[in-house]
């Protein structure tokens, strides 16, 4: 299972990772450290000897090791016991037992946005689109989010709304290992690449998917990075490799403070534009892409503000065979923007994930833009993608959302709250006023949407239709 609860519990284990054996400490330091190991184990023996209720030693010694860490006040730095070590790499290298679907949550449903191809969800026969309404006998609204989870062989039963039609399935969980690069060739040459996560595999996808997407012509790249958590720097560093031939990939700090250039000296230029889709989830190893591409001017950042995570942990070794992962360094952009807590702003701020990718793709070049849906899924020129067009039927009136319309039309939207009308402005600063009080407009689940006879009166290189049948909608410009 993937949602937008699983990343953001992520988003606090990304890492930089990197190995750091101890130094040998001196005579004063050893001294120092048999005395505080003394004061310890004084404290130690007095619980073991007098507490009341009794103790468990190996409680008490992971208890004063979690709260040596804990006073750090740092929610990046942890201590793994072995097993917990091994969960943490199986997380950042996409790795879990599930069922292998992307699950969008609303307001008043969760359904699936995504099935990962040859995975238990898809070989079952669940689609994207499909609303959740049980799992396991108990409604989507009383479970805690996380039953799809389980032990490799076991099963789940979902019970879904296809359309007018409830479906039951069930669905035998597997060990899924999340492929952290994909592309495919749309539109006009453009090549559409997403990195998931930065494992330790992704930079040898990357290549393999920009080798593919250079035969097939490329001739422009939307990088789509919203909702990476990050991963391992390094692989960012590889990836940065391909796209800049020499320069600053980033500025990190260590305790000292001291500033050091990560530089890039025997790289390639990607020679095409670039456009980068970022989101809240965008995050550590992702940012430091981000931040390169944007401060060596080789992207256009799109979307919304970036997580805001610019520190790097490493991975030090304990004698027992445990992990400490530790904050050991900051990083800055290569224009020295250090971003932590507040995030990296795009050049091109759109909210809405359909949105953002239209978007992206009008100034990747693609002029010619057919998009179909409803309210669950959405396609592009008939490719598949992570999204949907806000569609709303009342009674005959056919609505969509405001910010797809607006996207397509390549404007911008505002709501008006005092008039409660949606503003749609465009590129020479004309604005189109929608209102709820002649059913142009409706507001609703915290979105606005435009009914799509009065839009297309004011922006005519818009046409559509509506399929009843399908609950299909088609938009389209050119």
């Amino acid at each position: 299972m993937k949602s937008n609860k699983v990343l953001t519990a992520f988003l606090s284990g990304c890492l930089a990772l990197s190995i750091i054996l101890t130094p040998a400490a001196s005579a004063a330091g050893e001294e120092q450290a048999a005395t505080d190991l003394d004061l310890v184990q004084e404290v130690l023996n007095n619980l073991e000897t007098y507490n009341l209720s009794g103790v468990d030693r190996d409680t008490l010694i992971r208890g004063a090791i979690d709260g040596m860490v804990n006073t750090l006040e740092d929610p990046y730095s942890v201590y793994f016991d072995n097993q917990e070590a091994a969960d943490f790499g199986h997380q950042v290298d996409l790795e879990y037992v599930g069922i292998g679907v992307r699950l969008q949550y609303t307001a008043n449903e969760v359904y699936i946005e995504e099935v990962f191809a040859a995975s238990p969800a898809e070989k079952a026969g669940l689609k994207r689109g499909d609303s959740l309404l049980k799992i396991n006998g108990v409604r989507i609204q009383d479970t805690a989010g996380d039953e799809l989870s389980g032990a490799a062989g076991s099963q789940v039963t979902l019970l879904v709304q296809r359309g007018q039609v409830t479906k039951s399935f069930k669905v035998t969980r597997s060990e899924i290992a999340s492929i952290s690069v994909t592309s495919s060739m749309v539109g006009p040459k453009i090549a559409y690449v997403t990195i998931s996560g930065f494992t330790q595999t992704a930079g040898t996808e990357f290549v393999a998917a920009l080798n593919k997407m250079r035969a097939a012509g490329m001739k422009s790249m939307v990088l789509d990075l919203r909702d990476n958590p990050g991963g391992y720097m390094d692989a960012a560093v590889d990836i940065a490799e391909h796209f800049m031939d020499k320069g600053i990939m980033m500025y990190t700090a260590d305790n000292s403070g001291t500033l050091k250039p990560v530089t890039i000296t025997k790289g390639s230029k990607i020679g095409v534009p670039v456009v980068i889709l970022t989101n809240a989830n965008t995050a550590s190893a992702a940012e430091a892409l981000t931040g390169a591409l944007r401060d060596n001017k080789l992207a256009t950042v799109v979307g919304t503000t970036s997580f805001g995570k610019a520190r790097i942990q490493s991975l030090l070794p304990i004698s027992n065979g445990d992990m400490l992962k530790l904050t050991t360094d900051k990083y800055l952009t290569p224009n020295k923007e250090d971003f932590n807590h507040i995030g990296l702003a795009p050049d091109i701020k759109v909210e809405g994930s359909a949105a953002q990718l239209i978007t992206a793709m009008q100034i990747a070049g693609m002029s010619s833009i057919e998009a179909t849906g409803d309210n669950h899924i959405m396609s592009l020129n008939g490719i598949p993608f992570a999204g949907n067009l806000g569609l709303v039927r009342k009674g005959n009136l056919t609505y969509a959302s405001s910010r797809v319309l607006t996207a397509l039309v390549e404007g911008e939207v505002t709501w008006d709250a005092k008039n409660k009308k949606v503003i749609v402005t465009n590129g020479a600063g004309a604005t189109s006023g929608f209102s709820l009080a002649s059913k142009d407009a409706l507001y609703q689940n915290q979105g606005s949407y435009i009914e799509l006879s009065a839009f297309s009166k004011k922006f005519p290189q818009l046409t559509w239709s509506y399929n009843a049948a399908q609950n299909l909608l088609k938009l389209a410009v050119k």
